[in-house]
């Protein structure tokens, strides 16, 4: 099963809380600032314990993903606009880069790489899965539109649905 690590999934639930508190009609690259919020409200904001929140801040900090302001009226605050932050930087930055499977983390990282008849495929499906991400932005998971507008991709259950999707649209 692929599925996203406690830390990333928390991460993200942290970012787009972080994200709500943005004033509205000012983008955080005009100048503005996202709400600047301690570790202590964030958890309790996003009901998760404080030695996690605290954790994935500092990851996220050091990534540059948010910024951290010291002093009574300190906090954490988006470094960027949440139209600017992709779902795969996100990741990236919590978990390191997509690789669905071994061969997709590089070269010669896997024993059967120079024999494998199926390394190109999943090559393939590591990338559209790593540009569909990179496509959505935290923006986007804060819209509540969004899902409503996505919700033909829902319905695609099999892979096979979905790569047909995908090939009716490039014709």
């Amino acid at each position: 099963m692929f599925r996203l690590s406690k830390l990333t999934d928390y991460g993200i639930v942290i970012l787009a809380e972080l994200a709500r508190s943005t004033r509205p009609n000012r983008a955080v690259s005009e100048g503005a600032r996202s709400a600047s919020l301690n570790a202590r409200e964030l958890a309790e904001q996003v009901d998760l314990p404080l030695p996690m929140v605290s954790k994935v801040l500092k990851v996220l900090t050091r990534a540059e993903i948010l910024e951290s302001q010291r002093g009574t009226k300190g906090g954490y605050s988006l470094a960027r606009a949440p139209e600017e932050l992709t779902v795969a930087e996100m990741i990236g930055a919590l978990d390191g880069p997509l690789a669905l499977t071994q061969c997709s983390e590089g070269p010669s990282v896997c024993d059967l790489e120079a024999t494998c008849a199926i390394k190109s495929p999943w090559l393939v499906i590591n990338h559209v899965v790593q540009n569909a991400l990179a496509s959505i932005t935290l923006a986007d998971l804060t819209n509540p539109v969004f899902s409503a507008q996505h919700a033909p991709l829902a319905g695609l259950i099999r892979l096979g649905s979905l790569g047909d999707a995908i090939s009716s649209e490039e014709h």
